[in-house]
Parts: C-alpha cells; sequence; structure tokens
C-alpha cells in the first residue's frame, strides 16, 4: 500500500510572514496607536506532519561509531580546571583483537574474545583485520578543549559569573536521540566527571504526563534527564529494550556533548528501536519538550521519500545535527537533509602542547545527495564549493578516527564494573558540534541575541565567503582522502569530506556569539485551488530579512508576479500545474525557492476561492479548529498553538485574518505555531477557517489579548 502523507496549507492575511493582520479590534484601554498595525495582502504557507512514506518509516538506521580495539588503562585522576596533562595516551593493541573490525565493536563482544569466543560485530557483519595502525591514541576531555583551542575549564563550578557559565554552556539543551536503551547512563557519565574532574550532572526526571514545553535550563548547574519516545513523538514509561551498539552510542554521545558544554542541560531520548520511524519520533518528541540542539549519532540510506521528513527538522529555535557515517565516501540519512548540519570526520594528531594537525578519516562518510536539491547556502562564493549539483556534505568536522579515540566510560551488560575504551566515528564528532552550539548559544543569549538555530548560513555565508573570517574560524583540512572518488580528497576551502573543516574553539565561539545571521529567504509553497474563468490572486509566502525581488517559473501562460509578491491570472485554463517562486534577497543575493501547485477546476465543478480551498459541498466531518485564547505582556515574546484535528486525509487549508504586524505562523504536525516576540499592548482576534480536500469547512476566533507592562 502506497503511504500519503497529510498535507496542510496555511493562509494568512499578511504582507509578509512576519506581518498578518486584518482586524479592526483594538484594546477599550489602550490607545488605538499603541496596538499593533494590521496588514491586508495575503501570504500562504505549507505545513505537513513529516511523515515518510511507508518503505521509508521501516528502514532502519546504524549507530555510527568505531571502537579500538582495545580495553584502555584506567585514567589517570583530573582535579576541576586541571590543565590537559602533556603526555597523550598511547597503548598498544592487543594480539587477540588485531582480528576485530572497530565498526560497532563493544566492549560486549571484547570481552568475549577474551573469554574465547568468536564474535560477529554488531552490524551483522564478519571480524575482519583491522587495516589500520595497532596502536591506538587517546585523548582526554582536557586535551580535546586544549586541542580546538575550546575555554579552558575553571577550578571550580560553583559562584561563575552569568559570562562563565555562558561559556560552559549553561541554559541551553541538547536532546540526544539514539534507539534502545542504555540502563547505565548516569553510572557511566558520573564515572566520566569524577575521572576527568567535569561538573557532575543531577539526575531529574521528567514524568510522562509533564507540561511541554520544559521550563528552562539550569543557569549554573548541569541536569540529566532520560525519557522514552513514540513514533508520533510522544512519552512512554516504557523502557526499549538493551542493545551493546546503541548502549555504547548512547554512553559516548552523552559524555562528550557533557565534556563540550560541561553546563548544559542533556535530555536523552531513547526510540523503541532504530526504523525512521521511532528515531523521527524521538525528534518529534525533542521539538515538543522546547528550544534546544538535537544530537543524532546514526544514519542510513537516502532515497527519494526521505525528504518527507525535513518539515520535522524545520521547527523554529531548534538545532539539528546528524553523523554522516563511518564507511568512506558516501551520503547518509539524516545529515543530508538541508535542514540538519552534517559532521564529518578527522584523524587527529595532537602532542598535548601546540598545534593540532588533522587529516581526513578514511571512513569518515560525505557525498553528494541523490535526491536533494542544493541548498541555497551551498553556493558558489564558498571557497571550494564550485557549481554543487545538488546537496553536499558533510559541512563541518571534528575527530573521529578510533585510533586518535577519546576516552568513554562503559558499563557492560550485567556488569557493574567501569571500562575505559577509546572510541571515534563521526557518531563522537556529532555531539560535539552539538556542544559547540549550545556554547554559541549560550553566549548569544549573553549578548541579547536569538539562537542560531540552523546554522548553516552562518557558516557558510557569514564565515566561510569572508577569506580572513573562515581562515581563523576553521582549520582548513587538506590531506588524506575517505575513498578513491576524484571528489574524496581534502581540498582546500570546502571538500565533501570534512566539509568546511574542524574549529578553532575560540574564534568560533567569538564570531557566532557576536553575529547577525544573514540567511536566504525562505519560500513556503502552497497548494492553490480555483475555478476556470475565474480570476486568481495570492500572495507568495515569503520570510527574508531585508526586501527581496521575485521570479515566476514553471506558470502557466497569463500567470505572472508582482513586485509585492502577488501571483496574479486573470482567466485561469482548468488543469493542474507546478509553479514555482524564487524570492531573491536585495542586500546579500541569497535566493530561495518555494513549489506551488495550482489546481484548476472546470467550471462546473463547484467555486473556487484562490486561496488554497478546494470547492464543492460534502456531508463529511469538518476540520475542527481548537485553540484556546491567547494573553501576554507587552515585549514579552508570546507563543501559542493552534490544533487543526480533521477526519479526511488530503490537503487542508487554513485562513487566518486578524493577526497583528509581527505576529508569524509555521507548522508544527498538523498544527499551527504562534509566534510573536515583541507582542503590542491591545486587544485582537484571530479569524479561522480550515477548509479540507472535500470542501468541509470548520471556522473559530481566537480572543489575543496584550497587557501593558
Amino acid at each position: 500500500m502506497q503511504y500519503f502523507p497529510r498535507m496542510l496549507s496555511l493562509t494568512c492575511i499578511a504582507a509578509l510572514l512576519s506581518a498578518c493582520g486584518g482586524s479592526d479590534s483594538t484594546s477599550d484601554t489602550a490607545p488605538a496607536q499603541s496596538a499593533a498595525p494590521l496588514a491586508t495582502a495575503a501570504t500562504i504557507l505549507t505545513l505537513d506532519d513529516g511523515a515518510l512514506p511507508a518503505a521509508d518509516a521501516q528502514q532502519f538506521a546504524q549507530p555510527a561509531f568505531h571502537m579500538a580495539p582495545v580495553l584502555l588503562d584506567t585514567p589517570a585522576d583530573a582535579a576541576p580546571g586541571e590543565q590537559a596533562p602533556a603526555a597523550v595516551h598511547t597503548q598498544t593493541v592487543p594480539s587477540q583483537f588485531r582480528r576485530l573490525n572497530s565498526r560497532l565493536l563493544t566492549v560486549d563482544a571484547l570481552r568475549a574474545v577474551q573469554a574465547g569466543r568468536s564474535v560477529t560485530s554488531s552490524d551483522g557483519s564478519s571480524a575482519t583485520p583491522l587495516a589500520t595502525s595497532t596502536t591506538v591514541v587517546t585523548y582526554t576531555p582536557a586535551q580535546i578543549r586544549a586541542a580546538y583551542g575550546l575555554p579552558a575549564l575553571p577550578a571550580s563550578f560553583t559562584g561563575l559569573s552569568a559570562a562563565q557559565a555562558a561559556q560552559l554552556g549553561a541554559g541551553q539543551t541538547i536532546y540526544i536521540v539514539d534507539a534502545m536503551h542504555n540502563p547505565n547512563i548516569a553510572a557511566e557519565l558520573a564515572a566520566f566527571n569524577s575521572k576527568f574532574g567535569l561538573p557532575t550532572c543531577t539526575t531529574k526526571a521528567i514524568a510522562t504526563s509533564a507540561s511541554l514545553p520544559l521550563a528552562s535550563a539550569s543557569s549554573s548547574a548541569c541536569e540529566l534527564s532520560i525519557v522514552y519516545s513514540t513514533s508520533s513523538g510522544g512519552m512512554t514509561a516504557t523502557a526499549p529494550g538493551y542493545d551493546s551498539g546503541w548502549a555504547t552510542e548512547i554512553a559516548l554521545d552523552v559524555q562528550w556533548a557533557h565534556a563540550t558544554a560541561p553546563l548544559a542541560r542533556i535530555v536523552v531520548i531513547e526510540a523503541a528501536s532504530a526504523s525512521y520511524d521511532n528515531l523521527l519520533g524521538g525528534v518529534r518528541l525533542a521539538n515538543k519538550l522546547g528550544a534546544g540542539i538535537v544530537s543524532m549519532s546514526f544514519g542510513g540510506s537516502e532515497s527519494s521519500g526521505t525528504s518527507a521528513a525535513d518539515s520535522v527538522f524545520s521547527v523554529a529555535n531548534m538545532t539539528y545535527l546528524a553523523a554522516t557515517g563511518d564507511s568512506g565516501a558516501g551520503v547518509a540519512w539524516p545529515s543530508v537533509s538541508p535542514k540538519v548540519l552534517a559532521v564529518g570526520g578527522t584523524t587527529l594528531t595532537y602532542s598535548g602542547t601546540g598545534a593540532r594537525s588533522e587529516v581526513v578519516w578514511s571512513g569518515t562518510g560525505g557525498g553528494v545527495s541523490s535526491y536533494v536539491a542544493t541548498p541555497t547556502y551551498q553556493s558558489t562564493a564558498v571557497p571550494g564549493m564550485g557549481t554543487a549539483v545538488r546537496r553536499t556534505v558533510a559541512d563541518v568536522a571534528f575527530n573521529a578516527d578510533p585510533n586518535s579515540g577519546q576516552y568513554v566510560a562503559v558499563i557492560a551488560s550485567g556488569s557493574s564494573t567501569v571500562k575505559w575504551t577509546s572510541v571515534g566515528g563521526t557518531s563522537l564528532a556529532t555531539p560535539q558540534w552539538a556542544g559547540l552550539i549550545a556554547v554559541a548559544n549560550a553566549l548569544r543569549a549573553q549578548n541579547g541575541k536569538a539562537a542560531l538555530a540552523q546554522p548553516h548560513s552562518a557558516l557558510y555565508t557569514n564565515i566561510a565567503t569572508v577569506a580572513g573570517t573562515y581562515a581563523s574560524v576553521f582549520a582548513d583540512i587538506t590531506k588524506g582522502s575517505h575513498g578513491t572518488c576524484a571528489a574524496c580528497g581534502g581540498e582546500v576551502g570546502y571538500d565533501q569530506a570534512t566539509g568546511l573543516g574542524t574549529p578553532n574553539g575560540a574564534a568560533l565561539l567569538s564570531t557566532l556569539s557576536g553575529l547577525t545571521v544573514q540567511t536566504a529567504p525562505v519560500v513556503s509553497g502552497a497548494t492553490i485551488s480555483g475555478k476556470a474563468g475565474t480570476a486568481l490572486s495570492f500572495t507568495a509566502a515569503v520570510s527574508a530579512s531585508n526586501a527581496v525581488t521575485y521570479a515566476l517559473s514553471g506558470a502557466p501562460s497569463g500567470m505572472s508576479i508582482s513586485g509585492a509578491g502577488v501571483v496574479s491570472w486573470a482567466a485561469p485554463v482548468a488543469g493542474s500545474y507546478s509553479v514555482t517562486v524564487t524570492a531573491r534577497d536585495s542586500v546579500n543575493g541569497l535566493s530561495g525557492s518555494g513549489v506551488y501547485s495550482v489546481v484548476i477546476a472546470a467550471a462546473s465543478s463547484g467555486t473556487g476561492t484562490g486561496t488554497g480551498s478546494t470547492g464543492g459541498t460534502t456531508s463529511s466531518t469538518p476540520p475542527v479548529i481548537t485553540a484556546s485564547a491567547l494573553s501576554g505582556v507587552a515585549g514579552s515574546p508570546l507563543t501559542g498553538t493552534i490544533g487543526i484535528k480533521v477526519s479526511n486525509s488530503g490537503t487542508v487549508s487554513v485562513n487566518i485574518s486578524g493577526a497583528p504586524l509581527g505576529m508569524t505562523f509555521s507548522a508544527s504536525g498538523m498544527n499551527v505555531a504562534v509566534s510573536w516576540p515583541s507582542p503590542v499592548a491591545g486587544s485582537y482576534t484571530l479569524k479561522l477557517s480550515a477548509t479540507d480536500s472535500t470542501g468541509a469547512s470548520g471556522t473559530a476566533s481566537i480572543p489575543v489579548t496584550i497587557s501593558r507592562r
């Protein structure tokens, strides 16, 4: 059976995405001029629930780690704030382990070999000869911080100033999304923290009935929470089953996200299985839990249908990162999504002092998507980028070679003893970049700036295209390769294996914390319905930082677009058309496109309004619009959710009028998320109508009251 995801299109009466209006209702107590002005033009958005086609939903992803085949000597204790030890730990791989493949290797497998039993790697492949060095180098958190130029840890984690706490990610949340269950997460992290002088994390339960989003993260301490997700993005009290490979993945993700952003809140989300559907449920739950950074150290094959999930990676105030994979040149989902920061890997050489050096790790993923269009941030202005034929990964990189690995504390199944391992993989690089984004957002909050959310434009447009800034923020990886293809080697500027390069921590954080991000316009497509012979008009839904110019492609004869983004067709002809609207930023030159599906019914088939609704009558149950009255205080951000419940599949159009200037609407599954960053005192009424594919309609009025401070 083929599965078609339900789509929801939204029409709001607005001059732009950020400017909606139409009501003349103002507060009885506030002067009319104090209320937000109202606009009159129409804007259309498309929203969907991010559901994958059935065949893709049941694909399975794998964790993206490698473990060096050696059980390490117990590392020396480090005090808080202690400088990185000058000597980097080196250990020889025992002869009995040298035949093992490091991919998804686990402590359970090493113990089995010690006991004289044969093993199969956790991805189902037979053990193969280790085609790497028999000597393993392993770095501590302090050494990694020193190598990558991150701020040194303080001698005490109490009594920090707000600025000091921000350098450690305080007030931010990192979501670790993985499959299956690790029953020893807290104990492993406690051992890791104790050994390396990191702050302890208080374990804090989140009830399945908790009110969401969560309260803000602590501004001074680390908290660890563990929740279990459903495929729909809910929480359940039932823990998933244990899997040694995924348990190892969870351990390294948590420990190295914490090592990079030691005061950030960490929420581990465990999905019931590694199916794409269940893992996406974990991401959906993260979106509901509140603003933060989502780290996904897993990957699987992309397909023509996996882009259906892009809306799950598009929620406001969220950043999404994923590993590019550990099988050499190639593309993995979800890192290939243009909404996700794709993290590749290097082999690190660092003596404990001085500068680091890196080459492409031979196992890192990276390549060109077979399906995803080139995102606007991957432009020819980026050094080394050239003309990308489609979405290209990686975006950035970090140390990932298990033979230049990093310590991870693992408590094997059925044991209470901590084993120390040397772990790598792009799944190790991913949570560290998540930690970097968390610290950058904490510093931005100190500077009164909004969170980065999707950081691609900041990294590509604001940093990589400025020669001096690029050279200071990134270490450009120009040596090594991850395959035999022509584009598999490290190159000057961007390359597929390591993206823009690895971070120079201090410069990266300094730049990101003060950056005003230049972003490409976002054009949100929709399904537009009309009637043959009846004039059709709608306004393209565009969100942009600056004024834009418009262009149409694929339009039928007689259709045009004005300088204000209004698409007009005086005499529509029956049929279905796919029309692309492109908006180009007049300041930074970036452009964005959206596709509008225009369906014109024959004159005898019913009426069409030209606003995305369908004509005709039906006896089906009409859509139900659910929302409570919205209230807030002038100057304090206001958010809310409008629910749309429908009984019929297909498209649903939602028309909104009466919104004040500055109020925006965006997709969140089959809901409409309302946001107003700077409310103005007054009383307003949102008037909504929702029409499904059968023509059944429902209406609602939602009062909005903003009081003075």
